[in-house]
């Protein structure tokens, strides 16, 4: 931005005031994406990393993550879905279900 003649101090007034203002939310960008993802079937481990290489910071992260409903309830919707079977298990855990999650659906048919 400085080579468009914008100095670090202009910046970063700019910004605080946009934060201040709501129009610049961590917590709001983290948590609609993390909303995102889950709808589409993606577990905490790959929502987190999605929003960590966002740069989002680790308490917006967490935050949006505690907000989302837990992935027991969303491996079940996607068990109902697609069946119970090796296959699923396997397209949870690529999907960044956590173990304790998938062992759920293992333990389950037992």
């Amino acid at each position: 931005m400085e080579q468009r003649g914008v100095g670090a101090a202009e910046r970063e007034r700019v910004l605080e005031t946009l934060e201040r203002i709501g129009y610049v939310n961590d917590e709001r960008v983290a948590r609609t994406r993390a909303e995102q993802l889950a709808s589409r079937g993606s577990g905490d481990a790959l929502i987190r990393d999605d929003l960590e290489r966002r740069g989002l910071g680790t308490d917006a992260v967490a935050s949006a993550l505690e907000a989302l409903e837990p992935e027991r309830t969303r491996v079940a919707r996607i068990v109902e879905r697609r069946g119970r079977s090796v296959k699923t298990a396997r397209y949870l855990a690529s999907r960044g279900f956590g173990e304790d999650a998938v062992h759920a659906l293992v333990a389950s048919e037992e």
